[in-house]
This record gives C-alpha cells, sequence and structure tokens, in this order.
C-alpha cells in the first residue's frame, strides 16, 4: 500500500466514526458537520436540520479571551459570561472606576466602550481537507520529516483560503491527527462593552463554591459588534425563550478547549507523573505569590484580582484531573479498552502492518521527552508576562515573516498575523508594578527549575536578583507604549538590530534555546503523537463503526443532556436554585470572603421575584472554553448560559460520567428578572427579547 492509498484509507476510515461504541448517555461534543443525529431522534425525539445546524454555528461566537458566546439581537448583541468578560473589564477599569467592582451598563450607544484587544470570532465555512495535509507525507518519511510536511500543507492551505474568502482560516487537527478540517471565520475586532454586573454577584460564593453545587451565580456580560462604525446587522442570531423545565432537553454549543479522551494509557500516565504534577506547582507557587502582591495596598489588590482568580481556577481544574487520573476505575478503564482494541488490530494481518505501531509511537514520544520537558516547560510555560510576550513576538516577528509563509512558525503565518497584530498593538494599558511582579515570578521560576547556575539562567538574570532584573526591565522598556511596539514592528530586523530596549535584549539571550525546545517539541513530540494516534484512530475507527466525536480543539462543538439533578452523600440534588436560595446562603456565610453581596442586591430584595430560578444543571458534556455558551430548547431559544461544571465534571478532561457530570447554567429567567429589576436595563431586555431595536 502506497502512502497515497494509506492516506485514503485513514480518511475513509475516519468517516466511519465509532458508531458501535456505547457511549455513555449523553456523552460528546460533537461537530456540527457530524452531530448525533440517531442520538437525539431516539433518546429525545429531535431531529436537527441542516438550517437548524447552519442557525447556531452563524450564531456561535468565539472569544479571543479562550471563552465563547452568542449573538442574541438584529443589532449584534453579544452573550457571554462575566468571567470570560473580565479581563476586558480589568482594561478598562481604572484606580478611581473599578468595573469588576462597579459593574456597567450603557444606557446609550454612545456610552458603550471599545475593548483595546478582543477579537471575536463566528464560524461561516468548514471544508475537510485531511487528503490535501497528507498529501505531502511520503512512503519512507521519517515521523519528524511527515509531520513537517503536514505543516507545510497547513499553512498553505490556510493561507489559500484566507487569500480566496478574505476570512480568518485555519485548520484544524481533529482525533490527534486522524482528521484535518479547514474553518474559516468572520473576524470582529470592532466590540464594545455594553452590560457587566458587579463581579461580586457573577461570582458569588468565590472559590469555596467554584466547580460546585448549588450555585447562586449572574455569571454573565453584554458586548455589542460593529461593523464599519455601525452595529453588525447579523444575518443569524438567537432569540429568547420563556424558560425552561426539569427534563427539557438541554443544547449547548461552544467552543470547549480540550480534553484528552482519546489518549494512550501511556499518554496519560505523562500527564499523571510528570505535566499536571508540574503545571500544579507552579499554579501554587503563583497564587500564593498573587496574594502576597495583592496584600501589599488596595491598588494591587485591583491590578492582582484578575491573575488570583485565574490560577485559583486553574488549580482546582488540575487538582480534579489529577485525582480522576489517580483513580484506578479511570486508568483501567481506559487500559481495558486500549488492550482490546490492540488485540483486534494484531488478530487482522493488514491493521497490524499498517496500524500496529502507534502505540508505541506514542509511548516513545511521551518516555523521550521526559530528559528535556524541565527545560522545555521553562522556556514555553513559565517565561510569561505582558511584556515578556510582546518582546518575544517582535523579536520572532522580524525573522518569521523573511521566511516563506510555509516555513514559519504557525503563530507568524499569514492566517495568523491579524490576530497577533491585535494583540501587539493594543493600547490597553501596562501597569508597571503588576508587570514588574510578573516578570520577577517568571525569572524566579526559571532559576528555582532549571538551577541558579545554569548559563541559561545566569543570562537572564543579568547578574541581578530576580527582584532587581525585573526592575530594570520593566521599568527600562519602551514596550509598554502601543506606538513603540509598533515601530519596532513595522521596522523589522533594522529596528531591532538598533534598539536599546532591555526587553527586547533580554528576549533576544533566551529566544535561541526557547526556539529550539519548541522545534524538538513538535519534530518529536507532536509529529511522532500525530502520527500515532492517526493509526489508532484508523483501527478503531475500523473495529468499532461510526458515530463518536474528536476530542475538544478550542472549535465550535455540540453538546445535549436534560436538565436534570443528581445524587451525592447520599442526597438528591435538585436541578433548579432560585433567588431566595442566594439569600439564605448569603445569610448563612454572611462576612466571610467571597459571599459579600453587592449593595443593589442587599437593598432590591423586596422587588425580586424570589421564586425566580437561578442556576439549573443540565447533563450536556462541556469543558473548560465552554464558558459563556448558550444553552437553548430545540426551537433554537436562549433557556440559559453556561457558566461552569459541577466538581464532578472535572475528571471530564478524560471521561464522562452521565451520572454526575452536570454543566451550570444561569438561567435565562434570572437574567431578565436581574436585568429589569435591579440594573434598570429594561431597554437591553427588550432588546434581547426582539420587543425594540
Amino acid at each position: 500500500m502506497n502512502s497515497t492509498q494509506r492516506c485514503r484509507l485513514l480518511a475513509g476510515a475516519a468517516l466511519c466514526v465509532l458508531a458501535g461504541v456505547s457511549l455513555a448517555r449523553d456523552e460528546g461534543m460533537w461537530l456540527l458537520t457530524s452531530p448525533p443525529r440517531t442520538i437525539l431522534k431516539d433518546r429525545y425525539g429531535f431531529e436537527p436540520s441542516a438550517a437548524w445546524l447552519e442557525h447556531m454555528q452563524k450564531a456561535a461566537v468565539r472569544f479571543s479571551t479562550g471563552g465563547s458566546g452568542s449573538i442574541i439581537s438584529s443589532d449584534g448583541l453579544v452573550m457571554t459570561n462575566h468571567h470570560v468578560g473580565s479581563d476586558v473589564l480589568a482594561q478598562l477599569s481604572t484606580k478611581s472606576r473599578d468595573l469588576l467592582e462597579t459593574g456597567f451598563y450603557a444606557r446609550t450607544r454612545g456610552e458603550e466602550l471599545r475593548c483595546p484587544d478582543l477579537e471575536l470570532n463566528v464560524l461561516w465555512q468548514i471544508k475537510d481537507v485531511t487528503a490535501e495535509v497528507n498529501a505531502g507525507a511520503k512512503d519512507g518519511m521519517s515521523t519528524a520529516d511527515a509531520g513537517a510536511a503536514r505543516q507545510r500543507a497547513i499553512a498553505d492551505i490556510a493561507k489559500k483560503a484566507q487569500d480566496e474568502t478574505k476570512l480568518k482560516c485555519e485548520v484544524v487537527t481533529l482525533y490527534q491527527g486522524a482528521r484535518y478540517h479547514l474553518y474559516c471565520y468572520k473576524r470582529y475586532t470592532d466590540v464594545r462593552l455594553v452590560f457587566a454586573p458587579e463581579q461580586a454577584i457573577a461570582f458569588f460564593g468565590g472559590d469555596t463554591d467554584n466547580f460546585e453545587f448549588p450555585r447562586f451565580n449572574l455569571d454573565m456580560c453584554f458586548f455589542r459588534i460593529y461593523e464599519d462604525g455601525l452595529p453588525l446587522q447579523p444575518e443569524h442570531f438567537l432569540s429568547w425563550s420563556s424558560g425552561s423545565k426539569e427534563g427539557d432537553l438541554a443544547l449547548v454549543l461552544g467552543h470547549p478547549g480540550s480534553t484528552e479522551r482519546l489518549y494512550t494509557s501511556d499518554h496519560l500516565r505523562f500527564l499523571r507523573d510528570t505535566l499536571i504534577p508540574e503545571r500544579l506547582r507552579q499554579i501554587w507557587r503563583s497564587e500564593v505569590r498573587a496574594q502576597i502582591f495583592m496584600g501589599r495596598n488596595a491598588e494591587n489588590q485591583r491590578l492582582g484580582n484578575e491573575d488570583l482568580l485565574g490560577v485559583a481556577n486553574g488549580r482546582k481544574a488540575f487538582m480534579g484531573e489529577l485525582a480522576g487520573l489517580h483513580d484506578p476505575a479511570v486508568m483501567g478503564g481506559k487500559a481495558a479498552a486500549e488492550a482490546k482494541l490492540r488485540e483486534a488490530v494484531r488478530a487482522n494481518p493488514e491493521w497490524n502492518k499498517h496500524w500496529g505501531d502507534g502505540w508505541e509511537l506514542v509511548a516513545k514520544a511521551e518516555h523521550d521527552r521526559l530528559a528535556w520537558f524541565r527545560r522545555w516547560f521553562v522556556f514555553e510555560r513559565g517565561l510569561r508576562s505582558d511584556l515578556i510576550g510582546h518582546a518575544r513576538d517582535i523579536v520572532r516577528h522580524a525573522e518569521e515573516t523573511g521566511k516563506p509563509n510555509a516555513e514559519r512558525l504557525r503563530d507568524f503565518r499569514d492566517s495568523s498575523l491579524p490576530s497577533l497584530y491585535t494583540q501587539l498593538m493594543s493600547p490597553a494599558p501596562v501597569h508597571e508594578a503588576l508587570e514588574v511582579y510578573r516578570v520577577e515570578g517568571a525569572l524566579s521560576f526559571m532559576a528555582e527549575m532549571l538551577g541558579a547556575e545554569d548559563p541559561a539562567v545566569l543570562a537572564a538574570l543579568g547578574g541581578k536578583s530576580p527582584k532587581a532584573r525585573a526592575d530594570e526591565l520593566v521599568l527600562g522598556t519602551t514596550l509598554k507604549d502601543p506606538a513603540a511596539r509598533k515601530k519596532l514592528v513595522e521596522g523589522g530586523s533594522a529596528a531591532l538590530a538598533e534598539s536599546k530596549d532591555p526587553m527586547i535584549a533580554f528576549w533576544k539571550l533566551v529566544d535561541k534555546e526557547s526556539r529550539e525546545l519548541r522545534a524538538r517539541h513538535e519534530r518529536e513530540v507532536e509529529a511522532a503523537e500525530q502520527a500515532g494516534y492517526a493509526k489508532i484512530a484508523a483501527a478503531k475507527f475500523a473495529a468499532e463503526g461510526e458515530n463518536t466525536y474528536p476530542d475538544a480543539t478550542f472549535t465550535l462543538r455540540l453538546a445535549f443532556g436534560p436538565i436534570k439533578g443528581y445524587s451525592e452523600n447520599a442526597k438528591e440534588v435538585p436541578p433548579y436554585t432560585d433567588f431566595a436560595g442566594l439569600y439564605e446562603r448569603y445569610q448563612d456565610r454572611k462576612g466571610q470572603v467571597g459571599f459579600e453581596l453587592p449593595e443593589r442586591w442587599v437593598r432590591g430584595k423586596g422587588r425580586l421575584d424570589l421564586t425566580t430560578p437561578f442556576n439549573f444543571v443540565c447533563g450536556a458534556d462541556i469543558i473548560g472554553g465552554n464558558s459563556g455558551s448558550p444553552v437553548v430548547n430545540t426551537k433554537g431559544e436562549v433557556i440559559g448560559l453556561i457558566f461552569d461544571g459541577n466538581i464532578h465534571s472535572l475528571v471530564g478532561a478524560f471521561q464522562y460520567d452521565a451520572t454526575l457530570n452536570r454543566a451550570v447554567a444561569v438561567d435565562s429567567r434570572a437574567i431578565i428578572e436581574a436585568l429589569r429589576k435591579l440594573y434598570d436595563a429594561g431597554p437591553l431586555v427588550d432588546e434581547m427579547q426582539g420587543k425594540s431595536r
């Protein structure tokens, strides 16, 4: 079998996606091009039409801040979570006007605040390009060379599509390398803040209640897309519902970030024993440092808020994942399923010839990377701050854009440059105190991980302590000014050669090793994993039939499940909470951190119908990245807004448990009740409900 025939076999097998497999009820983050039609029809009597799916696709929004959203009015109003929009709220805040504390409502279009660097994407076109991507991978190539050939093809496909469509185009790897899809997005960068409640009610319960249920959170935020200076007049937007009830089918359209359900046992062991523990150590360290920084004064408290919330959320999420991987039932189930498939492959000489070594390719990649993992982790995951990121991108931009498009790092291909420029030229303020704290933390982490006498550490510190070096870099750099960044980007290599900027000079010191480690990871790990997983997926498709979903890739997916409670510690957890429950929890935990209520909620209790449903849970299969996803009924009407999963969903990166996994959402009725009665936002509600323009 030659390489072309093998590619066709792989692609053909990939069309048969696991239909014979017994999936857990309501499991799956499904492609809209391959929805679970039979499951939805047989279980719920719902048959999504092509028109329904297209409408959902083109009303869904992906946020550059890492979440999801939806267009919900004929004037481009976009709904997402408060915690998805909180980065923007922090950017738009000042010492005297903290939008996270006070909230915000633009009563007129003229009062809407333009976001400094927020980008929203709406998926417009999808095409299977598996054959084109694999065409360059020839017989006899090493996995590294075959991987490089695929990357060149991906770059060419995306550039050609972008030139032809004028859309933002990216090639998405599915099933860890068995399929490749071209996704083309409408890209919007004129986005303005319309409404956000106070963080105290959006994140009521704080870290204590995070990933728990019952919950009482108004975790919502509204933006508006503008096009050519006017509110977007979208072709597709979601309408509002009158509510939901227990047992109703809830459908979630969003962009789950990443899952590892198709990973081999060896790959999961690497996550369990190496990657996640290292990440947790970094997070615990960062969480303590953030608390120290914030404790110094009130302004630091404001500036460090987003960093602390981010690392605290990550700590809880990774601890949940690690707990799942420490569960023998999880790892044992994976091993048993893997052994069954491998036996089927060994029993078929043709399958074994072409796919039998897939597991060994993955296992070798995970084993071999252990020798240099720590250095890769420091350079690729540890050296982080806004200014360090700007310096890295400016230095690499000068070198990469001088190469042919297909030979560049993927961040600097023509298809990626518009988004890169949005970030590099952002007018968002850079706060020196916050950046000094971040840079000092990055340098300290580097020294702790590699040793204070490591040559790279000595070069990065330049003979100074981490704190003194951070002061020198942050206080001395011009990169805090977007005009200075723009000048260096436009000046290219000549401008960098003349630059005396200390942050640019710093990154030049570490860039060589950082590039080498990144290239090694792409060559020895990513390429080997994709080659191995393509074989495993093809074997799985051939052995088990159709109807499964790929792991999450921060691309648009459909999840579903009934609005339904669950049993925990011998107690029944009802699916809905209400406003009355909010005030009960407030009284029970009054005075404790995270359980403060904004004054308008304390004063306005009597104006609310306390029986109004507030939050609910459903069986939809979600993961990080789904935050801000709309929850709709079978008519496509909004019934809720995803903002979290329960504690049992944290193992969802590896498996779905229908008995306990639940997605947590804000009820659509709570949104309306709060906007009308507490925030005096009647015009906004009218727009959402289609009563006015």
